[in-house]
């Protein structure tokens, strides 16, 4: 065991701490903060050991090795830093109930500790690892700034300390309260303006979309069954999985829900799972660190973040691939996402609504999705019907449309023929609600009179033809290209092109083209 019997020049204690505290106000960085203050304490004034709590949620309940002796599961003190004999931050004192063991009792009001005799105080237990390691003295003491409890501060020292040593420390601990409060304000501000910019940027994006409509349109039984749908799960926090075919207004279920909800004062964050190329499908979904990876020249808060307090929706989840799902399937357990490169988790407080037009089942059977993922996406399925299963709707539709398109282009429509609307009445629209919309644009461009002309000429050229149904793996992703290629108009490569959007290298889906026998000729007619 050291000597503990003597102690340095009084001075030298007062200068170290000088030294600290100068380091210390000059950074706002709270990491940086707490990591001066505990290192420093060890290099510089002999501490074997040294370490800061900060008052924060109760997050770890079920783990906490004091969890019987805890009053307050609301809140509790975490471990932040610590340096000397100790640096690991996940050790079972990760976490103290206020009121429990010493460094609880310094936070709940009992003031501050101080002793050179470790052995022979009964506040002080373990007195055999004490002896282990050498220590003599020990001085903790509350963090608060003004009337607020920021945390505790603790050192064991293997040498005494002198009186003067501890009101020094005592005056230390009133600078770092200082120190670490205007850390966490900046803190605090820097992650609200960023979110602010983020937001911003999200809404001008949204500003730029083009949204199919406005509001839901429809009287019919089917359509109306799920309005009350929509009702009743809006209020709650469950997640939603909605399930229609392309076009039908699947976006638009989402945002009715997310309107409906408590959670509408703050943002509706979209993702289209089928848009963003694999490798970079993490990123924008959990967000990354500056040089976490090449080309990431800059922070980036992910979506997930970016609807913290509202809603997400994952748009297209059929499409993520089986590494995302398995990423996806971790936010959606333990409600926390970590960034590209960060080394630690952030929790969000997050309500998601996903979407597809794939049978999910269907996939899970040939290998393409998690079962478990879709458990935890199928809390609340909404089957959205197909324009033809609501065909009553269409004159609603088609009259919303003309008045929306008559204003865009600047003509008098005032409307469609009888004969226009039998023929919309009895066409089968494979593409939906869209695929309407996009006819009446096409027939308000075209007309030269109050009445839109609708041909079936103009209905036949306007839809795409369908894709069979996949019954093997082989056949599942034939059809996903398929899909695809469709989409892109046959384009491979580029921003927009096929590989893009599949994650791929143009020729790696030129070869599995090949391998799959997809030619454009081959589309069936």
């Amino acid at each position: 065991m050291d000597d503990c019997s003597s102690s340095p020049p009084a001075h030298k204690g007062r200068q170290i701490l000088e030294r600290i505290g100068l380091q210390i106000a000059s950074s706002l960085d709270l990491p940086s903060v707490l990591t001066t203050i505990t290192q420093g304490l060890v290099e510089e004034l002999d501490a074997a050991f040294a370490r800061i709590w900060l008052l924060g949620p109760g997050d770890l309940c079920a783990d906490c090795h004091k969890a019987t002796d805890c009053t307050n599961r609301n809140r509790c003190l975490h471990l932040e830093a610590s340096a000397g004999l100790y640096s690991n931050l996940d050790g079972e004192y990760r976490r103290i109930p206020l009121g429990a063991l010493k460094i609880g009792k310094i936070a709940q009001g009992f003031g501050p500790m101080q002793t050179n005799d470790v052995l022979g105080d009964d506040r002080l237990p373990n007195k055999q690892w004490m002896t282990d390691n050498g220590l003599c003295s020990f001085a903790g003491y509350p963090l608060k700034f003004r009337w607020e409890l920021l945390g505790v501060i603790a050192m064991f020292g293997r040498r005494p300390l002198s009186e003067e040593e501890f009101e020094r420390l005592a005056i230390f601990a009133n600078q770092a309260a200082i120190a670490i409060k205007n850390a966490q304000l900046f803190t605090e501000v820097a992650q609200l303006t960023h979110r602010l910019e983020a937001e911003n940027l999200y809404l001008r994006e949204e500003v730029k979309s083009q949204h199919n409509f406005e509001e839901i349109i429809g009287e019919s039984p089917s359509i109306m069954a799920v309005l009350r749908q929509i009702e009743q799960v809006a209020p709650t926090d469950s997640t939603v999985l909605i399930r229609g075919d392309t076009g039908t207004g699947k976006e638009l279920m989402a945002r009715a829900i997310h309107n409906l909800s408590p959670r509408r004062a703050r943002s509706l964050v979209k993702v289209n799972c089928g848009a963003i190329p694999a490798n970079l499908l993490e990123s924008e979904l959990f967000g990354h660190e500056k040089g976490s990876f090449t080309g990431a020249l800059q922070r980036r808060m992910g979506r997930f973040e970016l609807a913290d307090g509202g809603t997400i929706f994952l748009d297209e989840v059929g499409e993520l691939p089986l590494d995302a799902q398995v990423k996806l399937l971790r936010v959606l357990q333990e409600r926390e996402v970590e960034r590209i490169g960060s080394g630690h988790s952030t929790k969000v407080n997050v309500r998601v609504i996903a979407a597809t037009n794939r049978d999910l089942h269907a996939a899970v059977k040939a290998g393409s999705f998690r079962a478990d993922l879709l458990y935890r996406l199928n809390v609340f399925p909404i089957a959205v019907p197909p324009l033809p299963s609501r065909a009553a709707d269409i004159p609603l539709l088609v009259n919303r449309f003309v008045g929306k398109f008559s204003a865009k282009l600047g003509k008098k429509i005032d409307g469609v023929s009888q004969s226009t609307m039998d023929r919309l009445m009895k066409y089968a629209w494979p593409g939906n609600i869209r695929e309407l919309e996009n006819v009446i644009e096409r027939a308000t461009i075209l007309a030269n009179g109050p009445l839109l002309q609708i041909d079936d000429v103009m209905l036949q050229g306007n839809s795409a033809s369908p894709l069979p149904v996949a019954d093997s793996l082989e056949e599942v992703e034939r059809t996903h290209i398929l899909r695809i290629l469709q989409h892109t108009n046959w384009a491979i490569e580029g921003k927009q092109g096929a590989a893009t959007r599949l994650g791929l290298h143009p020729n790696t889906l030129r070869s599995r083209m090949q391998k799959l026998g997809i030619k454009k000729s081959r589309l069936p007619a």
